[in-house]
C-alpha cells in the first residue's frame, strides 16, 4: 500500500467542484485537485438510469488524510451519495510526493 493517493469525485458542475476544491486545498487535506468539465455519467439511482452532465475531480493526497479527507467531501457534496474512490500512487517523482507532503503539512 503506498503513502500516496489519487481520490476522485463527481460533482454536479463546475462552480461546485471549484467551491469544494477550494476549501479542501485551502484545509490541507488535498495538495491539488483537478476538475475535468463535462463528462457524461450514467448510473443506476434509486431504480432508475440516469444520464447526467458532471465534471470529474481528481485530487492527490497522503493516504493518511484519507479518511478525513473524505468525510469532508461527504460534509461538503450537494450529492447524497458521493463518489469517494481511492486508488494508490505506485510510481511517482520523489519531487512531486515531497510537494504534496509539503502542502499537506
Amino acid at each position: 500500500m503506498s503513502d500516496y493517493i489519487i481520490v476522485m469525485t463527481t460533482a454536479p458542475s463546475k462552480c461546485a467542484a471549484a467551491e469544494m476544491a477550494e476549501k479542501l486545498v485551502s484545509e490541507k487535506l488535498t495538495a491539488c485537485v483537478n476538475i475535468i468539465p463535462e463528462v457524461r455519467s450514467i448510473y443506476m439511482w434509486k431504480g432508475k438510469v440516469c444520464d447526467e452532465q458532471e465534471v470529474v475531480c481528481i485530487l492527490k493526497t497522503k493516504r493518511s488524510l484519507f479518511e478525513k479527507l473524505k468525510a469532508r467531501i461527504i460534509e461538503l457534496h450537494p450529492y447524497d451519495l458521493p463518489e469517494v474512490v481511492a486508488t494508490d500512487i505506485t510510481d511517482a517523482s520523489a519531487e512531486y510526493l515531497k510537494w504534496i507532503d509539503e502542502v499537506t503539512g
